[in-house]
């Protein structure tokens, strides 16, 4: 339930926000969708990060398990119910507003490389992120929600407009399976689960068996 609402309140306002900027012409703006993106991810890990530990996104999960974090019988339900919140949120959209904006699907803008490759290493950025803040002194835990909702904003300022951002296969999935945009889904499913990958390797090599752990601590 917890990794279900967190990804339901993520996909429902990051999208929503992409939706409804488009029907008002401007209104939110590009900045405006990308601080609530960052936002509400910040605000979901203070809210269920002590229940589920918080990824809220399959390729986090898929990164907890690589790093040891979370026990392989734990990863389909997570994914389960992550897919599950962000499918309902899309609903809930088109229920709303329509297909407005293809429900604020991530499409790429340039050539569909350039946009795996900024997935990629997004996502790469953002798992090292969540993996170095989740861990050591308390003082870190307390701001980790901070660390990792900034990541996603900043990430959704410079590379939204080419690629969407998305670093989040069911923040994808979710939109493009109702709104039937499933053309180039395939960069945003394999391309966080790469940059993932990556980021624990990268993670080991920085801080070694500190960053492979029992459970997430966000």
């Amino acid at each position: 339930m917890a990794e279900g609402i967190g990804t339901f309140a993520l996909v429902f306002a990051g999208t929503g926000a992409i939706v409804v900027n488009d029907l008002s012409g401007g209104a939110v703006s590009h900045v405006g969708v990308a601080l609530t993106f960052g936002l509400v991810v910040t605000a979901m890990i203070y809210s269920v990060g002590d229940i589920s530990g918080a990824p809220i996104n399959p390729a986090v999960t898929f990164g907890f398990w690589v790093a040891r974090r979370l026990p392989g019988v734990d990863v389909a339900p997570y994914v389960g119910s992550q897919l599950a919140g962000a499918l309902v949120a899309s609903l809930l959209v088109r229920v709303l507003f329509g297909t407005a904006s293809n429900l604020g699907a991530t499409l790429p803008a340039g050539s569909v490389g350039q946009s795996f490759a900024l997935e990629t290493v997004l996502r790469f950025l953002l798992m090292f992120t969540i993996l170095s803040v989740s861990t050591g002194a308390k003082e870190k835990g307390i701001t980790a929600g901070l660390a990792i909702g900034a990541v996603v904003g900043l990430a959704a300022l410079f590379a939204g407009p080419i690629s969407g951002a998305s670093m989040n296969p069911a923040r994808s999935l979710a939109p493009a399976l109702v709104g039937g945009q499933l053309q180039h889904v395939w960069v945003y499913l394999l391309g966080p689960a790469v940059g993932a990958g990556l980021a624990v390797v990268g993670c080991r090599c920085v801080r070694g068996s500190e960053c492979c752990m029992a459970r997430a601590a966000v």
